[in-house]
């Protein structure tokens, strides 16, 4: 039966801080036993908590009474122990406390437990489905407990940051009207209004720009946002950003402040010194050279474009990619050739198809003679021009997309990091690069129409300004994201606050007066009383916790996840809600699964 915790069986430390310079002190701990070991006339129990394990010594000098007590403990029962803090007889050389140990004097079973459904340690092989629906349990494993430290780390250096910096934390709503954003919204129905809903906020956009306009020249917060999209490792559909906006500032000021945070969290968190100013390459640099808006820069492998040199080609796969107005690019892997055996260069071509690709040609140079996938269409000399362009020399493989340049550059960006793993050539360490300069459209071929590649109150360039309406394409945004080893990190831009010119970018993007004002009337109402020049920021609080962790997932740094369908196997939610709630929604569910 459990013992009821008093005031005597407060802790005076936790397990994890008993060091030697404890010995001899009277000291009580609580905890979960890891394990207990019976020796006979000796019992260790091994007492966790988030700080870390000590060992509990019961020996020929402990009360019979506490003795017994000792021995009925089992693996992750809740237990309060008093004793003196003494020098272990053998050292252990795995714990950072293991020189020391507590003679246990008081010993109290504050809980029991049942056999766990998985031992509570790292390094175990158990299914996802069942750790997750035992999250509390799995939360109880030392690398997790530190991923969610390292994560509390990472928001208080940011707190501190900013306050020094002169920012005001100031919250935003949770529930406010849906605005277009990109992703879908999580509605919530309103039982006050019914047929009216709120949208849980995809960011705190509009509110944090409507604050620099009431005069609150620096915010910060932690901002909950909720996005309802396909998830993978790397997104959760709710989610945190440190979430920032600043009044009279140009990009510069922007980044340069957000550069101070990453410097200080890097040196602060690991110890490690990050460079600045951080490296900046324009969007289109990035997407030729690397193939991606978020390059990995750890390892080489660039893109390289050949198109002059095959435009004329006899292989009319090549010839016939450049007339359409497309590219033939190719990225080599040096020393690659023993590895890519023509298996693996074949489920490569596979991939490339699963991507958009027509297909993958290939030189796998590992014989006196190239092996090369279209060699017998080359005419005397091209093959030799190829391989010099490329770069490729014996003991390579190149591999070689003809197609659009929307399809070459994203599928050769997704093969060389497929390969660059697969070889093992990426670099440890930590890679930041700033990407600048996007595209202010995109133009979505399904509706046939130019589409905003970023929010709609994205400021363009001004030397871009001309091209508005002749021609989009041309139009560059004052848009900038931080990347660190491929993964995006932070998106920010610098807003519109010129009334006439947000007018014009609505229309641009198609709107009627009547969606402007349905949509974002109140924003754009808010720029005819002074609005200052604005920008600001979201750096994702989770994904750099996981990259800082070097976690798998952004599971292992959030404390209850959602699995891929968005679902949480622990509760079991979402779930279906009962009549008298949907009766006071107006609602009506017509295809409810039980």
């Amino acid at each position: 039966m459990a013992e009821l915790f008093t005031v005597e069986d407060k802790r005076t430390h936790y397990c994890g801080s008993i060091t030697n310079e404890l010995v001899g002190q009277q000291v009580c701990v609580c905890g979960w036993v890891q394990r207990r070991r019976d020796l006979g006339a000796l019992i260790f129990i091994d007492l966790r908590d988030r700080e870390g394990i000590i060992q509990l010594a019961f020996d020929e000098n402990t009360d019979k009474e506490v003795f017994e007590k000792a021995f009925s403990t089992r693996s992750e029962y809740v237990v309060s122990a008093k004793g003196t803090v003494r020098m272990r007889d053998a050292v252990n050389k795995t714990m950072k406390n293991g020189d020391v140990e507590i003679q246990v004097s008081s010993l109290k079973i504050l809980s029991a437990a049942q056999t766990t459904p998985f031992e509570i340690k790292d390094g175990i092989n158990v299914r996802d489905e069942l750790l997750l629906k035992y999250r509390y349990l799995d939360l109880r494993r030392s690398h997790l407990q530190n991923n969610i430290r390292v994560r509390h780390e990472i928001a208080r250096i940011a707190r501190e940051y900013f306050y020094e910096n002169g920012f005001l934390e100031i919250e935003t709503p949770m529930m406010m009207k849906p605005t277009p954003e990109g992703a879908r919204d999580y509605i919530v129905p309103s039982r006050i209004h019914h047929g009216k809903v709120y949208a849980l906020p995809q960011s705190p956009q509009i509110y944090k720009q409507l604050l620099m306009l009431s005069g609150f020249d620096k915010y910060i917060q932690l901002a909950r946002c909720f996005r309802d999209e396909d998830l993978r490792a790397d997104r959760q559909p709710e989610f945190t950003q440190i979430d920032l906006e600043m009044s009279f500032v140009d990009e510069e000021d922007v980044m340069v402040c957000v550069e101070g945070f990453i410097e200080r969290l890097f040196s602060q968190l690991l110890n490690v010194n990050i460079k600045l100013p951080i490296t900046r390459m324009t969007y289109d640099e990035a997407m030729n050279r690397f193939g991606s808006d978020k390059p990995d820069t750890r390892f080489g492998m660039e893109i390289c474009d050949i198109s002059n040199i095959v435009k004329d080609s006899g292989f009319s796969v090549f010839s016939g990619a450049c007339e359409a107005g497309g590219s033939v690019r190719g990225i080599v892997a040096k020393g690659a050739a023993g590895k890519l055996t023509r298996k693996e260069i074949d489920k490569l071509t596979e991939s490339a198809r699963g991507i958009g690709a027509k297909g993958l040609a290939y030189i796998r140079y590992v014989d006196d003679t190239p092996n090369c996938s279209f060699a017998k269409f080359m005419a005397e000399g091209e093959l030799e021009a190829i391989m010099a362009a490329l770069g490729c020399e014996k003991g390579d493989v190149a591999l070689i997309v003809a197609d659009k340049d929307r399809v070459t550059l994203p599928v050769l960006g997704a093969l060389r990091l497929q390969v660059g793993k697969q070889l093992g050539i990426i670099n440890e360490g930590y890679n930041f690069l700033w990407i600048t300069e996007f595209p202010f459209f995109e133009w979505d071929e399904e509706n046939g129409v130019w589409a905003a590649m970023h929010h709609p109150f994205t400021m363009p360039r001004n030397e871009c300004l001309e091209y508005l309406n002749t021609d989009p394409g041309k139009v560059k945004a004052k848009a900038y994201d931080l990347v660190l080893n491929g993964v995006e990190l932070l998106s920010g831009s610098i807003r519109i606050t010129d009334y006439e010119l947000q007018q014009k970018m609505f229309e641009s993007l198609g709107l009627t007066q009547d969606e402007i004002e349905k949509k974002f009337g109140f924003l754009v109402d808010a720029y005819k009383y002074g609005a200052p020049p604005h920008g600001g920021a979201g750096i994702g609080l989770d994904r750099l916790s996981m990259l800082i962790c070097s976690a798998g997932s952004l599971r292992d740094v959030v404390a209850f996840p959602k699995v891929q369908n968005a679902s949480e196997i622990m509760s079991e939610c979402p779930a279906v809600p009962d009549s008298k709630a949907l009766e006071d929604l107006a609602m009506k569910f017509t295809n409810n699964e039980e």
